[in-house]
């Protein structure tokens, strides 16, 4: 194959990955994001939500270690990517028959789920190694920023209608399970057109049996002084901190302020809509300041937000709040991943994504068995669940000023001071960014 040819499969693989990317995101979007919700309609308890957000995450990080291993099975990237992908939709099949399990509903949706995510996080560094091959460096901020303002979109979409569809089915117990198994029903179909996708794109060239294999302790070994380790400690401690109230945002929602299915979801989908409308001031600010200076200043945004959920139980400001909070998630998820592509080479990227998913699962399951026991055992606040908002902001910030000056840009680019960079937020730079994102989903 000559570069022009190899140059022009990948340009057709990076647009089926964003369509891949928006059937993946109605999936989420319909199914994935109500399965808290599916387990308060079950009478889940305070343990059993956190259980269902933290074991699933633990269990798919330690899957995670085996996912180069199976990779060798499947000897190339692009099959194992799609059959794992498709495998997991075929998973909302019993998860939307546990209503008729009894007693064990909500035990067996935690185990459901469990599988679900296991299937998608064996995926995860299988498919950050094949996207860095496909994706050249110089334009990661942009294209991630673009492929994710797609897929937020079809989120917020099809979230919105999931609490459409939900609220329209709130009856008896029967019809508003009916309205669950027909969210699942329609996951299931979006991971159906993203098996399709994820089988035309191109894979370029790679080694399965000469991947990057190295044990847990030569890992920490490695990244004791390198930039990845620095990112490593950072995330680990933070998605623990996160994840001390993550679990409980939507039972604070559902059982302490009332909140039928549509109100859930235009809160939640707010955040949503706000996070994909701004990816594209975050990417390409990172690729002119930096990957560093943009994820410390969204490392400073970002843990301020479950401290704003504590000010007032009242959706017009809630939906403000997550304006607010999906502006700051946009750039700390945007940036964040693109570091870890920053400071990993090709030979790295798999093995080492893996453990940072292990590690990472292990602090979330940790930080949400805190918050289910805080919350279960709480009588400080008049909510249960206030006290871990409290805590996660606290965390959240401890955590960001202790790690994020150990970071270090890997890329020449563009100095601007922290001053100059607020500035641009709150100038029209900023709005004519998300007014182009509005604009351009119709001439794309």
């Amino acid at each position: 194959m000559d570069e022009q040819e190899k140059q022009s499969k990948i340009k057709r693989s990076l647009k089926y990955s964003i369509v891949d990317g928006a059937f993946y995101s109605a999936m989420v979007g319909f199914g994935e994001s109500f399965f808290s919700a599916f387990a308060v309609f079950l009478k889940a308890t305070a343990i059993q939500l956190g259980l269902l957000t933290a074991l699933p995450q633990l269990l798919g990080s330690l899957a995670d270690i085996y996912s180069t291993k199976l990779l060798k099975v499947f000897k190339s990237r692009k099959r194992f990517v799609a059959m794992f992908g498709l495998f997991q939709g075929w998973i909302y099949i019993p998860i939307a028959l546990v209503f008729f399990f009894g007693d064990l509903q909500v035990w067996h949706l935690i185990a459901f789920v469990c599988l679900y995510t296991i299937t998608g996080m064996l995926i995860n560094p299988i498919w950050h190694s094949w996207m860095g091959d496909l994706v050249d460096e110089k334009e990661r901020g942009v294209y991630f920023s673009k492929r994710n303002r797609v897929i937020g979109f079809v989120s917020f979409i099809t979230f919105l209608l999931g609490g459409y569809l939900l609220e329209q089915f709130s009856g008896n117990t029967l019809t508003q399970y009916i309205g669950f198994a027909a969210l699942f029903g329609l996951a299931l179909f979006m991971r159906l057109g993203s098996f399709i996708y994820l089988t035309k794109k191109y894979e370029p060239e790679y080694d399965v049996e000469h991947g990057l294999n190295l044990s847990i302790k030569n890992f920490f070994r490695d990244i004791k002084a390198n930039n990845f380790g620095s990112l490593f400690y950072y995330l680990t401690w933070m998605n623990f901190s996160v994840y001390l109230a993550g679990p409980f945002f939507t039972a604070y929602m559902l059982y302490d302020l009332g909140f039928n299915y549509l109100v859930f979801a235009v809160v939640t989908g707010v955040s949503i809509i706000s996070k994909y409308l701004f990816m594209p001031w975050w990417g390409k600010s990172s690729d002119k300041y930096g990957t560093r200076k943009m994820l410390t200043l969204a490392g400073f945004l970002m843990p301020a937000v479950p401290l704003l959920w504590m000010l007032s139980p009242n959706m017009t400001y809630l939906i403000l709040i997550q304006i607010y909070a999906g502006f700051a998630w946009a750039g700390f998820e945007l940036t964040s991943a693109n570091f870890i592509f920053d400071a990993t080479n090709t030979e790295q990227r798999a093995t080492y994504v893996a453990y940072f998913n292990v590690f990472n699962g292990i602090a979330i399951f940790i930080g949400a068995g805190i918050g289910s026991l805080i919350v279960k055992y709480n009588h400080v606040f008049a909510s249960s669940i206030l006290l871990i908002f409290l805590m996660s902001f606290i965390a959240r910030y401890a955590v960001s000023f202790i790690f994020l000056p150990k970071l270090k840009e890997v890329r020449t680019v563009q100095s601007i001071s922290y001053k100059d960079l607020l500035l641009n937020i709150f100038t029209v730079r900023a709005v004519r960014g998300a007014v182009y994102s509005i604009m351009t989903f119709r001439k794309k």
